[in-house]
């Protein structure tokens, strides 16, 4: 009997259309889903007469695949992952490969991937981009865990994945353990900041500068084929020239409350364990916190006041100022998010490659753009870059960008139009470049009440001092620890 070469189960639109690339890529390809009735059935109808094998079972899953198996998984994150795993592990033999191509947490990863091991079996947690056209037509892949596993996914996903324009497969082994997952955590997260970055820039058109949406539409159209230019600006224009059925603006009619996932939470949370400032993302995640909270912000909008305070100026001026302030914050966001690269890198031991990292991003994701390709280049030229601002070629265009960055952000706060993101970036753009910050206070303010000791600036680092600032203490102090 023919047998697949891989296996994919969950046929909801992810895995419906990696499982078509790959067949169209010319593999056969055996395909299950936890509700087979409903779903392979009306699969096998759908594409009746192609290279797939229908299961109906895990069973008769892991018997139509050829060995060492390898079996893609595109479910809900969570325990719908820990149960297929519990059912399957049984099934297989040593040396078959699971792989969960959703966007599970990269701990869940790291501990599954220990499980699958203990069996004998090898694990990859694979974060996936590009939404349901990138599934079908090729996504950006960022696979890790069990090393051994990469050879034998590689024909595979080195096939089906996207491409940059110069022929790089978007494609490549991460890292061990959950670092697939966390790749994509980042680029998620990142993700939240350009599109946050995007919707102030928006909101500052349509309501500082009162652009009509077709307006609109042309700048974001003029900005794509520039510096900026990339996947998110490209449908923001064509979201802002979509009509609807009255012939109005589409975007009008659309309910300024944001969903999320959780990924750009998961990011933030990794930050704050990691010690690193991801305040951009963050502020992006609590943007769309915020707007979800639509009815009290209708009631607050009715009591609460702000200015008045109407554009005078020059339009062409201040989008050219917008332009590079968007530009600006965008690379803030990659600095932020490639710091939190780095320190989980070295937390972890994955020895990530940030510029290999870019160029998986380059194709097929949500967030590719040509920006990447300079960040690519920033990290080849420099592989232990602390952070991507001290490159000379960003160096150089935030010095160039900064003063018109600035202009908006006191425009926006006169105007009393929120852009958090922007000025969240502006913030540690502005800290990072400090010699000095005030934390000598705060370190004053901890001894003070907590008796946390400080450090001196006549004294080597690491040397803790304790003073008796109101006569009555002791000499007694606090343990010093580092979070």
């Amino acid at each position: 009997m023919k047998k697949a070469e891989i296996g994919v189960i969950g046929l909801a639109v992810m895995g419906e259309n990696l499982a078509r690339n790959m067949e169209r890529s010319g593999f056969c390809v055996a395909v299950y889903n936890i509700e087979p009735e409903r779903y392979v059935r009306v699969f096998s109808e759908k594409y009746g007469g192609k290279n797939f094998i229908p299961a109906y079972s895990l069973p008769e899953l892991v018997n139509a695949l050829e060995r060492p198996r390898k079996i893609l998984m595109m479910i809900r994150a969570g325990s719908p992952v820990d149960e297929i795993l519990t059912a399957l592990l049984p099934l297989l033999d040593p040396g078959d490969v699971l792989i969960d191509g959703g966007n599970s947490h990269y701990l869940d990863t790291q501990r599954r991937c220990q499980l699958a091991e203990s069996a004998g079996c090898l694990y990859v947690g694979m974060g996936v981009s590009g939404g349901e056209e990138g599934a079908l037509n090729g996504p950006s892949l960022m696979p890790g865990g069990s090393p051994a596993a990469w050879e034998l996914i590689k024909p595979v996903f080195g096939k089906i994945c996207a491409h940059t324009e110069e022929g790089y497969p978007c494609c490549s082994w991460v890292g061990s353990g959950g670092a697939g997952h966390f790749v994509k955590m980042v680029h998620n997260g990142i993700e939240y900041g350009d599109m946050q970055l995007i919707c102030e820039v928006y909101h500052l058109m349509k309501n500082y500068l009162h652009l009509k949406p077709e307006e609109m539409q042309q700048v974001f159209e003029i900005w794509n084929q520039g510096e900026l230019s990339g996947y998110l600006m490209e449908i923001t224009a064509a979201i802002l020239g979509k009509r609807d059925t009255d012939g109005e603006p589409l975007l009008e009619h659309i309910l300024d409350a944001a969903g999320q996932k959780g990924t750009g939470k998961w990011a933030a949370e990794a930050a704050l364990e990691e010690g690193v400032p991801l305040t951009l993302i963050t502020e992006a995640v609590f943007a769309r916190c915020l707007s979800a909270q639509k009815e009290e912000r209708r009631a607050a909008s009715a009591i609460l006041s702000g200015p008045q305070q109407e554009f005078q100026g020059d339009v062409q001026a201040f989008l050219e100022d917008l332009r590079q302030a968007l530009y600006a914050s965008k690379l803030i966001s990659y600095a932020q998010g490639y710091a939190l690269l780095r320190a989980a890198s070295a937390d972890y031991g994955w020895n990530l490659d940030f510029a290999g990292i870019a160029r998986l991003w380059r194709g097929g994701c949500i967030i590719r753009s040509r920006f990447l390709e300079k960040i690519h280049d920033a990290y080849t030229a420099e592989p232990e870059l602390p952070n991507l601002m001290l490159a000379p070629c960003f160096r150089k265009e935030l010095q160039s960008a900064q003063a018109g960055w600035r202009r908006v952000c006191a425009a926006a706060v006169t105007s009393g139009i929120p852009v958090p993101a922007m000025m969240a970036a502006l913030a540690y753009y502005d800290a990072y470049r400090a010699e000095f910050l005030p934390a000598n206070l705060l370190q004053a303010q901890r001894d003070y009440f907590g008796a946390h000791q400080y450090e001196r600036i006549d004294a080597p680092r690491g040397t803790f001092f304790h003073t008796d600032w109101t006569g009555n203490g002791g000499d007694t102090v606090s343990s010093a620890y580092q979070v």
